[in-house]
């Protein structure tokens, strides 16, 4: 659709893959890279406008993305292709624009999602190639007994007990679609869905149920943490380079 000539008020989505290696999160702050940061000042320089990216997910440092979602409002005349095309010639390479596209203007990146899904990768085999993307478990993993604790996660729940401390939140409600342990190949993955997601939950999950299948939790204990929301007893928080924000669905 080409708008050249039009001065009208505009919504652009994003689909976006970046590597959280090196940001500070997806949120601006005062010190550091941030993606919203990086995307914001080369749609400022390309369009020559202010610009505010809103994301679908607040990652956190070091999470990673294949699929996040941003949109912006724009004034700008230019085509959308073009848009893409500059925009992909100006981000640096840990973040890379899948697609570009207008939208209605009450599209809102974040408030609009339905359901979210976010993967988490471990090896329990040291590698060099994936060490910035997967966490390296250097003790055997019972399988049975991670998919035994996402089974329980499944459902609406209260995820207090997994919820940082200082989120900001008085519901700590989610519904979990699906909460799943798999092999594939060197790695055990973790895939979770749900309709949102409370600060540093999927990686408090990953790290009480490595407890448990490594055997210093039992499957009533996990229960007792999630369902008496027991702060006390969750696990350490698994490292963020294995997690990815897999999809957003509207």
């Amino acid at each position: 659709m080409s708008t050249k000539g039009s001065s009208n008020p505009r919504n652009i989505r994003l689909v976006l893959e970046y590597d959280g290696t090196d940001f500070v999160g997806w949120q601006v702050q005062a010190k550091g890279r941030s993606v919203q940061g990086e995307l914001e000042q080369k749609l400022e320089e390309l369009l020559q406008e202010k610009v505010n990216v809103i994301g679908a997910g607040r990652t956190d440092a070091g999470v990673h993305a294949r699929g996040q979602v941003a949109n912006f409002r724009t004034a700008t005349p230019r085509a959308i292709g073009e848009i893409h095309q500059a925009l992909s010639a100006l981000l640096p390479d840990d973040i890379v624009l899948r697609s570009t596209e207008e939208v209605s203007l009450d599209f809102h990146a974040r408030f609009d999602t339905r359901e979210r899904r976010y993967r988490y990768y471990i090896t329990t085999e040291k590698l060099a190639l994936h060490r910035q993307y997967s966490w390296y478990v250097s003790y055997p993993l019972d399988l049975g007994l991670l998919s035994q604790a996402a089974k329980l996660i499944e459902g609406q729940h209260d995820f207090e007990a997994f919820s940082k401390v200082d989120s900001g939140k008085n519901d700590f409600h989610c519904t979990v679609s699906c909460a799943t342990w798999r092999m594939e190949g060197l790695f055990r993955l973790f895939e979770i869905s749900a309709d949102h997601f409370l600060r540093g939950m999927v990686r408090a999950l990953v790290g009480t149920m490595v407890d448990v299948a490594r055997g210093s939790l039992t499957i009533e204990e996990f229960r007792e943490i999630l369902f008496e929301k027991d702060r006390r007893s969750v696990g350490m928080a698994a490292p963020a380079k294995g997690l990815f924000l897999e999809e957003v669905l509207y």
